[in-house]
């Protein structure tokens, strides 16, 4: 089902996953409005100060960069924005940190153009969902990964520290961040 059609907004997608951002790019401009889309931070910056996006949709993860510390350079630059803060890697943890820095609202994905609409209080009709279709039950494994993130965000990235914490070898915290990592690269 389609939209009904909004008044033309400016919105900034800021996403390494450049096939997210393909997607999510398309369905909102069907519905009229401008969409730009970054893949890192830098970017990112310059195109909120030439556009001045009323929307932001802000990853937790780009690349190497933790999607939090882009909140509130974002909003010096457009305080009237809402951001909202999306991720595949979700936990209270984030959430809180992001709402907490200045995000509007925080969102777990896959989520549909529906869910975004609604918590950036849009008012529009049903549509499907962005991405792949999911059980919403989390696996184990990712409550383990979205643990490990939390302790190494707490930890500010050092990871002997997080593994001191974690209770696990140095080592066998590299391992399952590569691990992960060339799994996310697939």
């Amino acid at each position: 089902m389609q939209h009904s059609p909004l008044l033309t907004e400016t919105w900034l997608i800021i996403d390494d996953d450049e096939v997210f951002c393909r997607i999510l790019k398309k369905s909102l401009e069907k519905q009229g409005n401008q969409v730009l889309t970054a893949t890192n931070a830098d970017s990112a910056l310059q195109l909120a100060k030439k556009q001045l996006p009323k929307f932001i949709v802000l990853d937790l993860n780009i690349g190497d960069d933790n999607g939090i510390y882009l909140i509130k350079p974002l909003l010096a630059i457009t305080p009237t924005a809402k951001i909202l803060m999306l991720t595949g890697y979700a936990s209270i943890a984030t959430a809180v940190s992001a709402v907490k820095m200045g995000a509007y609202h925080y969102l777990p994905k896959p989520c549909s153009l529906d869910e975004i609409y609604k918590v950036l209080d849009i008012v529009a009709t049903p549509t499907k969902s962005i991405g792949s279709a999911t059980d919403e039950r989390l696996s184990l494994e990712h409550h383990e990964w979205e643990y490990i993130h939390q302790v190494l965000d707490e930890c500010q990235g050092n990871i002997s520290e997080a593994a001191r914490v974690l209770k696990m070898h140095r080592r066998t915290l590299q391992r399952k961040l590569q691990k992960k990592r060339k799994v996310d690269a697939q």
